[in-house]
């Protein structure tokens, strides 16, 4: 006689915003999530040196999200608001929960988050090699675009670069006129972006620096960059979460300095390897940072919503990776 198929229990899923003492177990979830899914030989301390969880919340708990079962946290995500331009991640789930729709039901309010903030371009970085993934975003009206490499390259000793200067060094009554020129500089790439909460964040939890370069007293690059343990950086890296120059004729130049400025900038803080993403359908830049010996250490696909490229055109010289 044949057995019966098991019935497969569907979870009792809660979701709701993650609270500070959320943190370790998201954490956690976090690193066993990724390390299975790369077939890591001891998941929980995948990336130990490495926090996206804590430095996510604190930027903003209203945009972090958690979902339990049971009165125990299985998952969580994350949204960020760059003004016109949104993405979330990472969104992990711990694995003895995979395929029972926990991430499903984490992606719903996510998506009402995008709205709410009135975000036209929302956009993610996820595993290229994996039809799983990318279908389960689809579902929600996310396309797959071009390749993201995640780049890096050795720290080597840079002269000093002009026109370089810190948003830490900025007195707090010149900070809001400050913060309004990274604007539009980044509206000028694509309306609306808008980088502040990304720029406080760093500032406020002492990430790392934020980076601003200067030419005849306007501001023609941004980067803000992540340093060392405990930040989305790692030990001796400088992972540079965001960096863009002013569109134009010099625009290329003004990229090659901006990379230069951000490997200063590691080297006075004792970095020794400089990280960025870059999606490939943002060519210049990427040839650029090729010529500059970065190397791709492992790449994922940038998904958009709407199937638009946004600013992920030929001529925009910016690094990003929507991890």
């Amino acid at each position: 006689m044949a057995s019966q198929p098991q019935e497969v229990k569907t979870p009792n899923i809660v979701v709701r915003q993650l609270s500070e003492s959320d943190l370790s177990a998201a954490d956690h979830v976090f690193r066993l999530a990724f390390g299975t899914f790369l077939g890591l030989p001891d998941p929980a301390t995948t990336w130990a040196d490495v926090n996206y969880v804590h430095t996510r919340w604190r930027a903003d708990p209203t945009a972090a999200l958690g979902a339990e079962v049971d009165g125990e946290l299985v998952a969580s995500n994350f949204a960020a608001n760059w003004g016109s331009v949104g993405f979330f991640g990472p969104l992990t789930v711990r694995p003895d929960f995979w395929d029972q729709g926990v991430a499903k039901r984490l992606l719903e309010p996510t998506m009402d988050l995008f709205a709410k903030w009135g975000t036209q371009h929302i956009g993610l970085f996820t595993f290229a090699h994996s039809p799983k993934h990318i279908a389960l975003y689809q579902k929600f009206g996310f396309w797959p675009r071009f390749l993201t490499p995640i780049m890096s390259k050795p720290v080597q000793p840079t002269a000093k670069v002009s026109g370089l200067s810190r948003y830490a060094e900025v007195l707090d009554s010149q900070r809001e006129g400050c913060l309004a020129a990274c604007r539009e500089l980044t509206h000028a790439i694509y309306e609306g972006l808008d980088l502040e909460a990304e720029i406080r964040a760093v500032n406020a939890q002492k990430l790392g620096e934020i980076a601003l370069l200067w030419k005849n007293s306007k501001l023609v690059g941004l980067a803000v960059c992540h340093c060392g343990q405990a930040t989305e950086a790692g030990s001796d890296t400088c992972y540079i979460k965001f960096g863009a120059v002013r569109p134009g004729s010099t625009a290329a130049r003004d990229f090659q300095r901006l990379l230069d400025a951000c490997e200063a900038l590691a080297s006075e803080k004792g970095m020794t390897r400089l990280v960025a993403g870059v999606n490939t359908a943002r060519h210049e830049a990427y040839r650029i940072m090729a010529e500059k010996g970065f190397r791709t250490e492992f790449q994922g696909v940038a998904m958009e919503l709407p199937n638009e490229p946004g600013y992920n055109r030929a001529d925009v010289y910016l690094i990003d990776d929507w991890r």
